[in-house]
């Protein structure tokens, strides 16, 4: 007579009198949910649609079953409509408890002085691909710039709000009329931060002339590289913690992640000139020698080895409250403690 396997990811129904020990493949985990993605703490894989996570394949073997595992305790209530004890509702069997660092655990946290070791890096295929269409295409932007030593007549000014076009040398002596500051839009409003003619027609502001005299600039010029905010997030498995950064066309010869067991610093170059740059304390201890980052088209993935199989609370540390603060909330306790003597 077959009953049913009640290990987690497994469903089946079998004979106990034939249950060989690598009969059932199961998860031995719990299930993770976090930042929209699902999966078990056992494995790796992670997925944001719910019916797929059902049907994750367990990741270990073993023999079926039948226990059911008990039901969850309803709150019981007396006859006068009073609830019982909390003590007396909870369940008689070990529950899975995740919990923050005990103190004693607290203290054997590495120093965040420890030296800083550079993360290895994995570029993959996609990436390589990308940079190498990037690499192209600019090569043959600068070898148009080269084989054109003089500008070419009509080559348009790069000041912003200037119309004019070159025309040839004479060009170089004219007045450049142009917007030193940057176009707004806001609440259907058009103007120049320069300026602020405001304007809700846009041809009205495309040809507000400029607020500015100068020289005109027939090729534009190389700021360098922009500092500029990324998006970032992270989750966690059993064994491991992942930041995604989202920076297409990562330089990887630009680009590092340094590392110690509470520290990351991370810089990446992107895009040619744009550049993200990250300090974390982290909240748990990572082990360095095992952490890796691989380097994708679209996106970088941090994925760091932690040094205890123990769940994070977070991905990292509240700064430390400046020394003002802290004295402020010493002496606010130091008067509650008073008052209540």
């Amino acid at each position: 007579m077959s009953v049913l396997c009640y290990n987690k990811g497994c469903g089946q129904r079998f004979d106990p009198e034939h249950n060989p020990a690598d009969g059932c493949t199961y998860h031995p985990g719990v299930p993770v949910f976090h930042d929209a993605l699902k999966g078990w703490s056992c494995c790796k894989r992670r997925t944001t649609d719910f019916s797929d996570f059902l049907s994750i394949v367990g990741c270990t073997k073993g023999p079926h079953n039948k226990e059911k595992p008990p039901a969850p305790i309803k709150p019981d209530v007396t006859s006068s409509g009073e609830k019982k004890e909390a003590d007396e509702q909870k369940p008689k069997f070990s529950e899975y408890i995740i919990s923050a660092p005990k103190p004693q655990e607290a203290i054997r946290r590495p120093s965040p002085d420890e030296p800083m070791v550079r993360l290895q890096h994995k570029v993959s295929s996609s990436l390589k691909q990308a940079l190498e269409k990037l690499k192209l295409s600019e090569n043959t932007v600068e070898k148009k710039e080269e084989d054109g030593e003089e500008i070419t007549v009509g080559t348009s000014c790069k000041n912003a709000g200037c119309s004019k076009s070159y025309q040839g040398p004479s060009s170089d002596s004219d007045v450049c009329a142009h917007h030193p500051g940057f176009p707004i839009f806001h609440e259907g409003m058009k103007y120049w931060s320069c300026c602020k003619r405001k304007t809700s027609d846009f041809n009205t502001f495309l040809s507000q002339e400029g607020c500015n005299k100068g020289t005109h600039l027939w090729r534009k010029q190389d700021e360098g590289k922009k500092v500029v905010p990324c998006r970032f997030d992270w989750h966690q498995t059993a064994s491991q913690v992942m930041i995604s950064i989202y920076a297409k066309n990562t330089a990887p010869e630009l680009s590092h992640v340094d590392a110690n067991s509470t520290s990351l610093d991370i810089h990446v170059v992107f895009e040619g000139e744009k550049e993200f740059v990250q300090k974390l304390c982290l909240w748990g201890v990572i082990d360095v020698g095992r952490s890796v980052v691989n380097m994708m088209a679209t996106k970088i993935e941090i994925a760091m080895k932690k040094a205890e199989a123990m769940s994070w609370a977070r991905l990292d540390l509240p700064p430390p409250a400046p020394p003002k603060e802290k004295e402020e909330k010493k002496a606010e306790q130091e008067s509650e403690s008073e008052e209540d003597s």
